[in-house]
């Protein structure tokens, strides 16, 4: 090789810039984070997960719902300003968005919360101290579905996956898949939805149909939702997502053979030492 060309080969090799690969986004939308509310199985996934995977070298967002039972000021959340101000619009009726955040400092990531006077100051998640369950616990899952997706989009945030954790979450697939299929910072996300044991008892009203649109929701997208009850809303989330994880040892026999039924990508039940990878694995399947 002529002496001058290899210079010219070797200076080139030299200002090449090296160029790294953009990290995944993963947008975890969970139902119960500890330390904000009481060890379950759930809230261990809620607070473990994001920080396995944010070690993997992905980036992430979190958000839950700011139940009023959690204590605000031990665990130092604070309203953020700049997100906060939006009203959200159930049943012709102007709910006003609060957001509100704190930070885990040992995960090195911060919780976002959706909070509203009328729907999240109550003490207690899902039922009154009777045992009684919330009589708008529908409106309550709209409001936290739509709080989160547009904060998301007030953050400017455009995440690869969505991963939606319990009962709470499961209108989030319907809205990302319908009401924003089209808008830019979701277009492109695929939805991962995870079926608990977690179920409630109350069959809601049948006007939560019509409570579910906005625009882009059409009756047909509701088709699996012949009964407003447990069963219908998770087979109405598993029927938009992309991908199931079964994050329960056993779930509701129901879903089980529906989820067989859909052909959808499934990830079977792993235990604490192994869900972590598992996730991450079943995430970048979906990204292929």
């Amino acid at each position: 090789m002529p002496t001058c060309l290899f210079f010219v080969l070797l200076r080139l090799q030299i200002h090449v810039p090296i160029i790294e690969m953009e990290k995944a986004k993963v947008l975890f939308i969970s139902q119960e984070i500890t330390p904000y509310l009481p060890e379950s199985t759930m809230s261990k996934v809620g607070r473990n997960l994001p920080q396995g995977i944010q070690e993997l070298g992905k980036e992430i967002r979190t958000f839950m719902p700011r139940f009023g039972c959690i204590n605000e000021r031990r665990n130092q959340l604070h309203e953020v300003i700049r997100l906060s101000g939006m009203n959200l619009i159930i049943d012709d009726t102007d709910h006003p968005l609060i957001i509100k955040v704190a930070s885990i400092q040992a995960a090195r990531m911060q919780v976002y919360f959706i909070d509203n006077e009328d729907y999240f100051q109550r003490k207690s998640m899902h039922k009154d101290k009777e045992g009684k369950e919330y009589s708008d616990n529908d409106e309550r899952t709209i409001f936290f579905a739509r709080g989160t997706l547009e904060t998301t989009k007030k953050l400017r945030w455009s995440p690869d996956i969505v991963h939606c954790n319990g009962w709470f979450t499961a209108l989030a697939p319907l809205y990302i898949k319908r009401a924003m299929n089209e808008d830019p910072h979701f277009a492109s996300s695929k939805v991962v939805f995870t079926v608990y044991n977690d179920e409630f008892t109350e069959v809601w009203a049948d006007n939560f149909r019509e409570k579910l649109k906005i625009d882009g929701v059409k009756d047909e997208d509701l088709a699996a939702l012949t009964t407003c009850d447990y069963v219908h809303l998770i087979k109405l989330a598993i029927t938009m997502s992309d991908g199931i994880i079964q994050g329960s040892e056993t779930i509701n026999e129901e879903l089980s053979a529906f989820i067989a039924q859909s052909g959808k990508p499934f990830l079977p039940y792993h235990n604490e030492e192994e869900y972590i990878a598992a996730y991450n694995g079943f995430y970048d399947s979906l990204l292929v």
